[in-house]
């Protein structure tokens, strides 16, 4: 008996079950990530659910307080106003992840573990890219790290971890911006 005719044997609501439960998990997404030095000013910003410039930066303010105001000894994680927010620090710079489950009503079941690597892959990623990262590379290259997160994160989904495939693009636009330097010389 192949395995289609099986699957077809099933009544239609154990599909559906079955395909709710296969789908529930990935039903969470990244709102937002904001990188911000220790004196509190953001550097970097990057939302992708709608939410109002008032909302942003009540938000950003109250959750940048709260992350600084943290101890090392303190975990890396907490819930604010419906968000799980993951953050770590990275020298001057802490690297904040807001998640919220898509659906209104669901509990965020998001693993802050994966995301506390997706900060360290984005981390190791933008040092690859600049070679020790700092602040005055996220604010002087702002369009190029704003590149290099859309190509780690797209629509709130984490897309690619690969440093390689992620650094590919920026390397070619950097050459190709070499290459038309060159040409009005």
């Amino acid at each position: 008996v192949s395995l289609w005719k099986l699957v077809c044997a099933i009544p239609l609501d154990v599909h559906k079950a079955f395909l709710y439960l296969s789908c529930k998990r990935s039903l969470e997404m990244i709102s937002f990530i904001l990188m911000v030095n220790k004196q509190g000013q953001t550097r970097l910003s990057s939302y992708y659910e709608w939410i109002s410039m008032a909302e942003r930066t009540a938000l950003e303010s109250e959750i940048i307080r709260k992350c600084l105001s943290r101890s090392e000894l303190q975990c890396s994680f907490l819930e604010y106003r419906g968000y799980k927010v993951i953050y770590r620090r990275y020298a001057s710079l802490f690297f904040i992840i807001g998640t919220k489950p898509d659906i209104v009503g669901e509990e965020n079941s998001e693993n802050e573990l994966g995301m506390l690597e997706l900060i360290h892959a984005l981390v190791e990623t933008m040092d690859r890219w600049a070679g020790s990262i700092c602040e005055l590379d996220i604010m002087y290259q702002l369009e190029q790290v704003h590149f290099l997160l859309d190509e780690m994160i797209m629509n709130g989904y984490v897309v690619d971890t690969n440093k390689n495939n992620i650094l590919k693009p920026l390397d070619l636009m950097e050459r190709e911006s070499h290459k038309a330097e060159g040409m009005f010389r």
